[in-house]
């Protein structure tokens, strides 16, 4: 017990003084100077400043874009963007009712899909808010106001519209207004609607309405269920209405788990990670939090819980949440640990006035404002893609190469938990527990450290195992001879000093 309370004391102090060290230090940049503050928090909740993991590259605003020679002139209040399996960039130019196709690396445009040939007829879309790409490269239109989804062909053929729903679970009268959507590999449509509080609406191949999926429930404490039973009718309709939480944003990875991002009001949970059963099951980390900024009393910059808006999943386990309400991108490992976070509200490249949509391209980042109709494009620094490297490779359990990765992190950022973690576990899975036990002591991860603590004392005692029983059958044999000699003496009259 006496041991134990000293580590414990030692691994206070240790993290006391990492606190210090972050709390004090100045932000450090990536390569280039960036226009927000860079940082991430520590196993107690306080902000440690970091170097960049994102620097912006370039932003397009519609008009520094070509097609047929001609200027595609200015993006109008764009709502949302996703990238295909091509690579290619689809964005959602509300404003001006049209789906622009751009390469890679938005440098040029590749098409412009404003209308299709419906039966014969020319049709238009009207505010295309939502936008997504099937495996199979069909284009999913959230056309909002024309109140459905548009299916088409690569070759902009119409292949088929997804509208009017028809359930007994849906109001009588129901106006279905498409925002966000998504197809996973079984071309099922996932799709936010307008004031559909039930959850994301979900549509088989042929277009039919399959049901909601993924409800958030609210919690109502005891004493508002109390008081809702002693109110009056009245009361009661002035008061708070108890409804789930809209999503607002979603992506589906690979194996067709739904991410989806929603606003928290008490910043604890603005993302899910929902199972083909419509349950969530996200990691949510060391400190049970995926809301974004952590709340930091007395702090301005961080008064309030983060909105998130939308959500990327990108790979290996990673995604990154785009929070409208500070400007800034928030990105989680498979395990919930935040990994870094940059961006900000301002009028500078790489700051956003009213962010909406995330995505990825390879490992770079691109994020829409649909305010100033521009696309940001951020670059990966060597600081990000360290961490995002040594992420995956532990992802993939090979933990061994990622140690070398997290040891380059460290040269950046020496205060770096999950880096210090990242090494220790893999010193863990390697058999060296006092390797295994510096690095986890430094990186806060105690259940970790209590394993390799366990195992170094059961090593010990194993590699000795002989020395002690040879130390222990001595005292015995050695206790039985005495009590003998002490019994004959005893017979004899004799007294023993």
């Amino acid at each position: 017990m006496k041991l134990k309370s000293v580590l414990t004391k030692v691994t206070a102090l240790a993290a006391a003084a990492v606190v210090g060290i972050g709390a004090f230090s100045l932000p450090v940049l990536a390569e280039g100077n960036v226009p927000y503050t860079t940082y991430n928090y520590n196993y107690w909740g306080d902000i440690v400043y970091t170097p960049a993991a994102y620097e912006p590259d370039k932003v397009v605003t519609g008009g520094n874009l070509i097609y047929n020679g001609e200027s595609i002139g200015n993006f109008i209040t764009p709502q949302d963007i996703c990238v295909s399996d091509a690579g290619l960039i689809y964005l959602a130019d509300t404003g001006n009712n049209r789906i622009v196709v751009m390469d890679g690396n938005m440098s040029s445009v590749i098409n412009i899909i404003d209308s299709f040939d419906n039966e014969g007829v020319t049709d238009t879309f009207n505010q295309p808010y939502g936008v997504a790409v099937s495996e199979s490269d069909q284009i999913y239109i959230a056309d909002s106001q024309n109140n459905r989804v548009v299916v088409l062909n690569q070759d902009g053929s119409l292949a088929r519209i997804v509208s009017n729903p028809v359930s007994e679970s849906l109001e009588d009268g129901y106006v279905f207004v498409p925002l966000k959507v998504t197809v996973d590999y079984a071309d099922r449509i996932y799709c936010i609607a307008q004031n559909m509080f039930e959850g994301i609406m979900v549509f088989e191949t042929n277009g039919q309405f399959a049901g909601f999926f993924g409800t958030i429930s609210v919690d109502i404490t005891l004493w508002e269920k109390f008081w809702r039973k002693l109110a009056t009718k009245e009361e009661r309709a002035k008061s708070q209405l108890f409804i789930p939480t809209e999503f607002t944003g979603i992506d589906i990875d690979p194996d067709g788990f739904v991410y989806a991002s929603n606003i928290d009001a008490n910043g604890i949970q603005g993302v899910r990670r929902l199972n083909p059963r419509g349950q969530d099951v996200i990691k949510k980390g060391t400190n049970d939090n995926l809301g974004g900024d952590l709340q930091i009393a007395g702090s301005t910059d961080y008064a309030g819980p983060s909105q998130f808006t939308d959500v990327v999943y990108r790979e290996n386990g990673i995604y990154s949440c785009l929070d409208k309400k500070r400007g800034r991108i928030f990105t989680y490992d498979h395990e919930g640990n935040l990994l870094y976070i940059f961006g900000g509200l301002g009028t500078q490249m790489g700051t956003f006035k009213v962010p909406s949509s995330i995505e990825s391209v390879g490992g770079d980042l691109i994020v829409l404002d649909s305010s100033n109709a521009t696309v940001t494009y951020f670059n990966e620094t060597e600081y990000g893609r360290l961490i995002n490297q040594a992420v995956s490779l532990r992802y993939d359990g090979d933990e061994e190469q990622a140690v070398e990765l997290w040891k380059q992190v460290l040269l950046l950022d020496e205060n770096n938990e999950l880096a210090n973690t990242g090494i220790g576990k893999a010193y863990l899975t390697a058999g060296d527990y006092v390797q295994a036990m510096k690095y986890l002591k430094i990186g806060m991860a105690r259940d970790y450290y209590s394993l390799a603590y366990k195992r170094y004392r059961n090593n010990i005692l194993t590699e000795n195992a002989d020395v002690y029983m040879t130390v222990i059958i001595v005292a015995v044999v050695g206790l039985y001879v005495w009590s003998k000699v002490k019994k004959k003496v005893k017979k004899s009259g004799k007294e023993v000093k």
